[in-house]
This record gives C-alpha cells, structure tokens and sequence, in this order.
C-alpha cells in the first residue's frame, strides 16, 4: 500500500481554504476578540464550541462534494470524532497544571491559544512524518496496533491523578535551571525586558508544560488516526479541526468533568478498539468504516450517557480528592 504520496488537486484546493480558515480566525481571536486577558464565561465557550463543531461539519461536506464522496467524509469524521473524543483526557491534565500553578482564570484563554498554536506546528511534523515512515515501513502500522492497545489498557486501569508530575518534567527542570524566571506573572505576559534583559514569566513554564503534555497525548492519538486511515490531508485537518475546539470545550467542560467519571473508561475501549482494528488488517480482516464510525459514537454517548445514570458516590468523590498532592506556586 502506497500510503506517502502528494495531495490530489482536490485536497490541495481543501487544505488551502483549510489553511486560511485556520489562519483568519487565529489572527481574529488573538488580534481582535482577546487583546486583554479576561474569563471566558460559559456562555461564550458553549457558542465557541458550537462554532467549531459547525466549521469541522462543513469542511466535512466539502470533502463529500469534492473529494471521494461519503467513505472520504465518514473516514474524516471517524478521525475528526475519534481525536475530539481523546482531548478530554488532555483537557483534564491541562486544568490540573493550570490549578497546580494558580494560574488566574482571566490567564487560562491566551495561555491556551498559545498551546493549540504550537500543537499545529507540532502534530503536522508528527502526522507527516509518520505517514512517511508508514509509507517506507507498512509494518509500523502493527506497532501502533499494539501500542493503542497497551495504551487503552493502561488508560482503564490508571488513575487521573497520576497523569500529571510536573516537577517530574525534564524540560520544565531545564527552564527553571537555565533561564530567567521572573516572580510575577506581569499582567499574564510570557517575556518582559528588565535591564536590558529578557525574563521568561511563571506562564511561559505554564505553556511549556501544556505543550509538553499535548506532544505525550499526540503519542496516543496521532497513531489511532492512523488506524482509521493513512490519508495524510484527512489525518491532519481532522486532527487540527479537533484540537481547535479544545479550547472551547476546556472552557465549557472544566466545571463539571468529574461528572463524566466514566468517559475515560468509554475512551480506553475506543483505543483498544482502534488498535484490534489495525491488528485485524494483518490477517485481512477489514471492519467497515461505518461500523467504526458507530462503535465510536456508540461508546461516547453511552459512557456519557451511563455517567450521568450513575454519578459518583459523595464518598468515592472525597476519597479522589484526598488523593490529590497539594497546589504549589512556580
């Protein structure tokens, strides 16, 4: 299977309107809508959300009208739902490192927009490596079959909380080692000239452990959009689409994510899943895209669904947080 090759003229045509889409409305939120640092209500997060979903579902009529028709648009959005599902888990570890660092609130969106612009950057040397490698080496497929696999076990089986140890990150040590750190947070700035000087804030090592973080999370997503397809265009705008509405979503999600105790359960399976269905390719056994694209869904709403049937006891919720290591400051 030749799975490097170049765009078709179609998918050029779409990744460049995709590309200027993303470009107009990174320089909108920033150099317009979010000069000055503010709280961003939940009102504001949930029409965000909307926005992005709505955007993520044209673009995906578009590639029926013009670029393979239903299975090129189902295979996007079975991408586009299987990446959107996983940022949860990233949502929950970036509101743990904002809160371990008592980041003020009105910091949180200008922090995040800097962490989903390096995550462009970062997952499109990731996706476009990786599809090389996979067009050089098909049986790198099987690795990441297995890997997905090892990875929705373990997901089951862990802990939240174990998710994060900043103090722990290599290059959060190197920073604080060899760069200048200021005190202040100086209005939610990243750098300030003292003296002829540049110092790096406290929210400069805040976006370095959230861009961190993302790299380890693109670890296990990037592969499981490859499972579902090795289209490089389809694995990096549905990867992108995604990671673009995360912000909005932590915003709207970041007061009641304890509610859905069992969606990281529902998204193990999905990982589990995705990897038993890239190993089955080996022996020829091919599931449907469709299929795919319910058993997703299907697992989503219904962790969702049964979370919510099923709260948590008061109980369980107190002793999770007596196992929560206490907030420190950078």
């Amino acid at each position: 299977m030749l799975v490097y090759s170049l765009f078709s003229v179609e998918e050029t045509y779409l990744f460049l309107l995709f590309g200027l889409v993303i470009l107009l409305f990174l320089i909108i939120d920033l150099g317009i809508l979010n000069k000055k640092a503010r709280k961003v209500s939940t009102r504001s997060a949930l029409y965000q959300s909307i926005f992005w979903i709505v955007i993520s579902v044209i673009f995906g009529g578009l590639i029926y009208f013009y670029d393979g028709g239903s299975k090129t648009s189902l295979t996007f959005f079975s991408a586009y739902l299987t990446e959107y599902a996983l940022s949860v888990d990233n949502i929950f570890v970036i509101l743990l490192i904002l809160r371990y660092f008592k980041v003020k609130e009105e910091y949180y969106h200008n922090i995040l927009f800097w962490g989903i612009l390096g995550a462009l950057v970062f997952r499109a040397i990731f996706i476009f490596i990786g599809a090389y490698l996979i067009g050089q080496f098909h049986w790198i497929l099987y690795i990441f079959g297995f890997f997905l696999v090892y990875s929705g076990i373990k997901i089951f089986f862990e802990d939240e909380e174990d998710q994060i140890e900043p103090e722990k990150n290599p290059i959060l040590k190197f920073s604080r080692k060899y760069l200048k750190i200021t005190k202040s947070d100086f209005g939610g700035k990243i750098i300030v000239r003292r003296n002829a000087s540049l110092y790096f804030t406290p929210i400069f090592l805040v976006i370095l452990l959230i861009e961190t973080t993302d790299l380890i999370f693109a670890v296990d997503s990037i592969p499981a959009a490859f499972a579902i397809t090795q289209n490089e265009f389809l694995i990096y705008t549905s990867n992108i689409f995604a990671v673009l509405g995360l912000r909005a979503k932590f915003f709207l999600l970041a007061g009641m994510l304890d509610k859905f105790h069992l969606l990281q359960k529902g998204l193990s399976f999905i990982l589990v899943f995705i990897g038993a269905k890239m190993l089955l390719e080996y022996f020829s056994i091919d599931i449907p895209i469709g299929v795919s694209f319910g058993i997703i869904i299907l697992t989503l709403v219904g962790s969702i669904v049964i979370s919510l049937l099923l709260p948590q006891k008061k109980g369980d919720l107190l002793e999770e947080e007596s196992k929560q290591e206490p907030i420190k400051k950078i």
